[in-house]
């Protein structure tokens, strides 16, 4: 099968790639053309996911074509931005069709559920890797961003954390486990649902924001450098699920701090919108807050300060 024909069959004819609002042209040219009505800005974010890195080896390629647009996705949620369309450079060892309809399967199902568009993008032969770009629109001056946050804020996470990185044992295979608890880890591993609504609303309203995907220790102190203040996490607040709990006991903590794979939002936001947020939100919940200093802060129920064992996944850094 060639490059072209693969193109056709499996992504130029699949649901995702069909004409969609603010898309003037899609796939078939040599570029796309995204429409963007006055007043509104484009936000784009790349990712790049690799065989044996982001995902194990011979995983199920519908799983995958979720996950990969998923991961993606959340990026334009942390900016507040509504998801206009995608392009995808896939690289492929060999061109089998099964593995490609259930990619493209995975890949729209997701797509779908984030009412985003695939226009374009490249394949070729080599090791298997993702390549995606997603862009999304907002009004002009309305993004969040990670430099904004002031002492006096309060820091907010969208949901539970820890779930992905409970997952990892189950899906590497190093541990067994099977019922609901089993099944809600490998479901908010595989098919993570970028927080696009909280996103949108926190327009205005937040200070500053981003999604957790390499620890929440880790990701907090991007917001800390971005905005020049001391992120304070209480240990107590940080909210773990029940299955968490009951498949990772006591590693349920240390994946909530610095496991990532959460893709919730973390966000700073004044006090006094706390009730707006917890009456639209209640699934929001409030795990420290912002002060004057550097850097991220845990805290024990008595307000001392601990040692977290790490704090979160770096490429090209030596994992412990």
């Amino acid at each position: 099968m060639g490059e072209f024909e693969l193109i056709r069959r499996y992504f130029a004819a699949a649901p995702c790639a069909q004409a969609a609002e603010g898309v003037a042209l899609g796939i078939g040219d040599d570029c796309a053309l995204l429409q963007l009505p006055p007043g509104q800005q484009l936000a784009l974010s790349t990712d790049t996911l690799v065989d044996g890195v982001h995902f194990p080896y011979s995983c199920d390629p519908f799983l995958l074509g979720q996950r990969a647009l998923a991961v993606s996705v959340s990026d334009l949620a942390a900016m507040g931005a509504e998801p206009l369309a995608f392009t995808l450079a896939l690289t492929l060892p060999t061109a089998e069709p099964a593995w490609l309809e259930g990619f493209a399967r995975g890949l729209s199902q997701m797509a779908g559920q984030c009412r985003i568009a695939l226009v374009g993008g490249d394949t070729t032969r080599g090791p298997l890797s993702l390549t995606l770009t997603v862009f999304g629109r907002l009004p002009s001056g309305q993004a969040l961003t990670r430099s904004g946050a002031r002492a006096g804020d309060l820091l907010c996470v969208g949901g539970s954390l820890g779930d992905g990185a409970g997952a990892l044992p189950l899906v590497l295979g190093a541990q067994q486990g099977q019922g609901e608890s089993a099944d809600y880890l490998l479901q908010r591993y595989w098919a993570p649902q970028p927080q696009l609504a909280l996103g949108q609303w926190l327009r205005g309203r937040a200070t500053a924001a981003l999604d957790i995907s390499d620890g929440l220790l880790a990701d907090c102190g991007h917001i800390a450098a971005a905005s020049g203040v001391e992120l304070q996490i209480e240990r107590d607040c940080v909210p773990l699920s029940p299955a968490l709990r009951d498949l990772a006991g006591e590693r349920a903590l240390d994946c909530a701090l610095a496991g990532g794979d959460d893709y919730r939002l973390a966000f700073t936001l004044p006090g006094e919108l706390l009730p707006a947020l917890r009456a639209q939100w209640p699934e929001a919940v409030v795990i420290g807050r912002v002060v004057a200093g550097q850097g991220v802060q845990l805290l024990d129920g008595a307000g001392r300060r601990l040692q977290p064992p790490r704090v979160g996944y770096q490429h090209f850094a030596q994992q412990t």
